[in-house]
């Protein structure tokens, strides 16, 4: 069995400190390369299976296939002495195929790094820059001995992996009742070839995070063999997210979204929040734990298929995060916000709220993109939830938790996603329903700073009117937000028209009274503030909308706040 190559699923890891190969010899003679073969005929279609079984009656495949790549490597075409020659069609179309099955997995390489090492002395980008030319060399190598010439058409496609972390053990200060999860493996340093197309097996969310009584995770074996530990900023929070190697695709792209702590913060700070991802338990849990003792907010989700969607990782995290700003007495936000600055100097704080698919990312991005000679710039605090307070002066001010967003392609102006496509994680891009794309959109000093809010608006995607409508008495929109209706357009499990709990199922929804309360003492904020509060029309769950709909709420907001 390989020690170097893992694979499950359409996911493969590739472990550098179990072997490295540096030659193509080397590949050929490797448990690796055997097990990729032995994956490609359980995989391959019945009618390559019948016609390699023809061709090598009695014979094992998996050897045959071998032995056919030595010689290839070693002799020409016409020294070769192999039963598949007889067909060098098949042989030629089997190698383009083993080489495609290869590149339809999702590869990460990992290095584990000793506790003292500095990570410069470890080049792995060198390391994984080699392997990709090693991959590649080899199989033009073998390709081009069936070919039986040099090819006219050379393509530099990523042939070694898609992406590569470091892995280091680092000192935190969890407290001594999670004393099973001090000593993970942490993610020291992710390298991304972007963009990154990812194929997920699922592409929505289905179900809620059930608040449990009982601290899921204190039993909880960490084998650091199975088990990443992303150590990530959601805001101003620290959170220590354990993810099963299965799910490393959606644990590295946590790097395009959320703040990665440095080894000076694990050391400094305590955590608030851990979470333990892809737990094979045998259950089907998803599962949070407020733990008033330790002053954190603890997860578990149980290991299921359905975890790739990346939906999972992210709202456990700021379902986490919420439950944490709760007990510090702020209010969680499921929304966007953006900071308008004007020539003139003025800047206008707005932040729009709503569940998903109302269309707060977009029109963000929209708002974004139309800009306008009155306005000199536009940041982006938060993209899908942050979180109110009231500072020292009685005013309500808003921080965000993070440096990217996770959007629909559907929704967004077609040039958009590709503006950034050279640091972008798409997600089932050719899909009809979903499709999504994490881009990067600010930096951590804007997301975890207060930022004054001079308007919050509602985001109705479900009525067909047209721009903004603002309530003449704070008050009067306690109902809508409250109310959190939206039209539902199947990023997750609902459909049609639906009502969630102040449009935040993440936290808000299971633990209502606490959150009224908070409602309460913020609307009172507002209104104190004179914040102005309203509705914007999204119009993204109307059937007849135009591609032009969104534009127009989105000029409809820099209309206002001129």
């Amino acid at each position: 069995m390989s020690k170097t190559l893992y694979l499950n699923g359409n996911t493969a890891i590739i472990n550098y400190n179990q072997g490295f190969p540096n030659r193509n010899v080397a590949i050929l003679n490797s448990d690796s390369f055997e097990l990729l073969i032995t994956s490609f005929i359980e995989n391959a279609d019945k009618h390559t299976v019948r016609h390699m079984r023809s061709l090598l009656p009695g014979q094992n495949l998996v050897n045959s296939i071998l032995d056919l790549a030595k010689q290839l490597h070693v002799y020409e075409l016409h020294q070769i002495n192999h039963p598949l020659i007889e067909d060098i069609e098949f042989v030629k179309k089997l190698i383009e195929d083993i080489y495609e099955y290869w590149r339809e997995f999702q590869r990460c390489s990992v290095i584990y790094l000793g506790k003292k090492s500095k990570s410069e002395l470890v080049n792995f980008i060198d390391k994984d820059t080699d392997f990709n030319r090693i991959i590649l060399s080899f199989y033009r190598n073998i390709q081009e001995k069936a070919l039986g010439r040099t090819n006219k058409i050379y393509r530099q496609l990523r042939a070694g992996t898609n992406a590569a972390i470091t892995l280091r053990e680092k000192r935190n200060l969890l407290p001594d009742d999670y004393k099973n999860l001090k000593r993970g493996m942490f993610i020291d340093s992710v390298l991304l070839h972007s963009p990154l197309l990812l194929h997920p097996s699922t592409n929505k969310r289905e179900g809620h995070f059930e608040e449990v009584y009982k601290n899921p995770i204190e039993d909880f074996k960490l084998n650091n063999n199975d088990f990443y530990c992303y150590p990530a900023k959601i805001g101003t929070l620290l959170a220590l997210v354990y993810f099963h190697k299965d799910f490393v695709f959606s644990g590295i792209s946590l790097a395009n979204i959320f703040e990665p702590a440095t080894t000076e913060d694990l050391k400094t700070t305590k955590p608030d929040i851990a979470i333990t991802f892809g737990v094979k338990d045998g259950k089907e849990d998803m599962v949070f734990y407020n733990d008033k003792k330790n002053d954190m907010v603890v997860a578990k989700l149980s290991y299921q298929n359905k975890l790739e969607y990346f939906g999972y990782m992210k709202k456990i995290m700021l379902t986490c995060y919420n439950v944490a700003m709760m007990n510090k007495g702020n209010l969680p936000i499921h929304g966007a916000m953006v900071n308008v600055f004007f020539r003139n100097g003025e800047k206008r704080g707005v932040v729009f709220m709503g569940d998903s698919g109302a269309g707060k990312s977009e029109i963000i991005e929209e708002i974004t993109n139309l800009g306008g000679q009155d306005i000199d710039h536009i940041d982006v605090i938060f993209d899908d939830m942050g979180v109110f307070r009231i500072n020292e002066q009685g005013e309500v001010v808003a921080q965000g938790t993070e440096i990217g967003a996770f959007v629909r392609l559907d929704d967004l102006d077609r040039s958009l996603p590709y503006q950034a496509m050279d640091r972008s994680i798409f997600m089932n891009p050719e899909s009809t329903t979903n499709a999504r794309v994490i881009i990067p959109v600010t930096d951590y000093k804007t997301v975890s700073s207060d930022h004054i809010v001079d308007y919050f608006l509602y985001a109705n995607n479900y009525d067909s009117k047209i721009g903004v409508n603002l309530f003449n008495q704070v008050e009067e929109s306690k109902s809508t937000f409250i109310e959190g209706k939206r039209m539902a357009k199947g990023t997750t499990h609902e459909l049609g028209l639906t009502y969630s709990f102040f449009a935040n199922p993440f936290g808000p929804l299971q633990q209502e009274e606490k959150c009224r309360a908070l409602i309460d003492t913020f609307w009172t904020a507002l209104d104190d503030s004179k914040v102005h509060v309203g509705e914007v029309y999204t119009n993204l769950g109307v059937i007849d909308r135009t591609e032009e709909s969104l534009k127009d709420a989105a000029h409809a907001v820099l209309e206002l706040i001129k």
